[in-house]
């Protein structure tokens, strides 16, 4: 589960970012100033279209890495009944994503705007939109959509949900506890443990793997009162913290460098198929190495790791 976006990227020009007041090398959430831009975006300049969000990035990054079988990440998340929405399920069927959306009309698709210059230099802006409406009455309950979590064997969802919906984050940690299977938890971003760590800590219990990098995780040391900035120490602690399922030590992966979702499911797409942890470790460092030498969240046809 995770907050789908539909990624616009396109090559613009300074006056377009001056019109929006945007900045190149930046990323910010979109204001009322910025409603029209998506709309100017597509008819103005060349754009892509890609399924974009942490989440849904990671099943991508998970399913390159495993090749086949297709489809092996389902998702959840919330989308609009509109043209951006429609973009973004035929875009998530092309990644070979087997998403499952609670498509509601209060809110349009999210999107964020890749604003790129000359010199290949970024702004982003994501406007969450309908993102933030998924409902857990409304979707996860839903009969066939929970028969999908009752199949899968491992769960992984970013920090980022814990502002939408905490209650389906419980339901399917807890089911995971319950049934021994893996529950993996991503930090996203300081302010997840800043001014989310009410919630954070209610799901803490039921992490079997919890991912951060090193700027995330001294903002949980900070909250948590570890009274340490060494992040070897920090990891130890969060390992250590009450967990509910005892027949799985907590594994804590923390990261030098600002993209931990590229590492962390590097990292998971060896460890379903049950490989060691060495090579969990190895398959991580691939995929942030190719993935960090490329635009956005794109990666080769194929891996080249064996």
């Amino acid at each position: 589960m995770g907050n789908p976006l539909l990624d616009i990227s396109a090559v613009v020009d300074k006056d377009f970012l001056d019109k929006y007041t945007l900045k190149p090398n930046d990323q910010i959430l979109a204001e009322d100033k910025h409603k029209a831009l998506f709309d100017e975006l597509v008819k103005n300049f060349k754009v892509e279209y890609h399924a974009g969000g942490a989440t849904q990035n990671s099943i991508k990054i998970a399913q390159w890495m495993i090749q086949e079988p297709h489809n092996v990440g389902t998702f959840f998340g919330c989308i609009g009944k509109d043209k951006f929405g429609d973009i973004l399920k035929q875009k998530a069927e092309e990644a070979h994503i087997d998403a499952h959306y609670y498509e509601q009309d209060e809110e349009p698709t999210g999107t964020c705007a890749a604003c790129i210059t000359g010199d290949n230099r970024w702004s982003l802006v994501a406007n969450l939109a309908a993102a933030n409406c998924y409902k857990k009455d409304k979707h996860l309950d839903l009969e066939g959509n929970w028969k999908l979590v009752e199949e899968a064997k491992v769960y992984y969802i970013a920090g980022f949900f814990l502002t939408v919906s905490l209650e389906s984050i419980l339901k399917v940690a807890k089911h995971a506890s319950e049934n021994n299977k893996l529950f993996c938890l991503n930090l996203s971003a300081p302010f997840i443990c800043q001014f989310f760590k009410d919630n954070l800590m209610q799901v803490m219990p039921y992490v079997d793997v919890l991912f951060g990098n090193e700027t995330e995780a001294g903002a949980f040391a900070k909250e948590q009162e570890f009274e340490t900035k060494d992040i070897k120490e920090i990891a130890k602690k969060a390992q250590a913290l009450p967990k509910v399922n005892a027949k799985r030590k907590r594994i804590v992966v923390l990261t030098q460098g600002k993209d931990d979702t590229t590492i962390a499911i590097g990292f998971l797409s060896e460890l379903v198929q049950e490989k060691p942890l060495d090579r969990c470790v190895k398959a991580a460092h691939y995929a942030a190495n190719v993935i960090i030498r490329r635009a956005g969240c794109t990666f080769p046809e194929k891996p080249n790791f064996n």
